[in-house]
């Protein structure tokens, strides 16, 4: 493992996170691709931030996460015309993001929806139905259909029909 992911692997084990002058915590709202993330600040306000490289195949994000922003340089990088203002700092985990509703550093719009969210979870959890919610599943249109028999009533052995001639190019004479 290299030097760089040892710190990184170091740094999402650690309990207590602390901001520096210029970082927040944003939820992320959607994956842009290209790793661009759209997130939301404690205001409600949406802006793209950029996922750094040094964060691919070691840590994954998904919608709803939480993660530690720099956006120091947002007003100078709206005003000269990009459209990505923030730069991830740090993606917090399900033990930081505890420790952190219980400081003062921990923006109220998002207790509510911490609220909600373990509130379905637990509606959930009491309801054992096997769908889970989610809407059936569509028929792969992509792939052809295999050869299906639909009985044996179609195919009775006739001595007329037994014999047949394979090949589309096959010459053959009668005499």
């Amino acid at each position: 493992m290299g030097g760089g992911r040892k710190n990184l692997k170091r740094a999402s084990e650690e309990k207590h996170v602390t901001l520096q002058d210029g970082q927040s915590i944003m939820q992320v709202v959607s994956l842009r691709g290209s790793n661009l993330i759209e997130v939301m600040d404690a205001r409600g306000e949406k802006s793209l931030a950029l996922f750094p490289a040094k964060f691919q195949k070691s840590m994954w994000i998904k919608r709803g996460s939480f993660v530690v922003v720099d956006e120091s340089g947002k007003i100078e990088a709206l005003e000269s015309g990009s459209k990505v203002a923030c730069l991830v700092c740090k993606v917090l985990f399900y033990e930081q993001v505890r420790a952190l509703q219980k400081s003062t550093e921990w923006p109220e719009i998002f207790k509510d929806d911490l609220n909600e969210r373990t509130t379905a979870q637990q509606e959930n959890e009491d309801d054992t139905s096997d769908d889970d919610g989610l809407p059936p599943l569509e028929a792969n249109t992509n792939r052809m259909r295999p050869f299906e028999l639909h009985g044996d009533e179609d195919f009775e052995s006739n001595s007329d029909t037994d014999d047949y001639i394979v090949g589309s190019h096959s010459s053959t004479k009668t005499i």
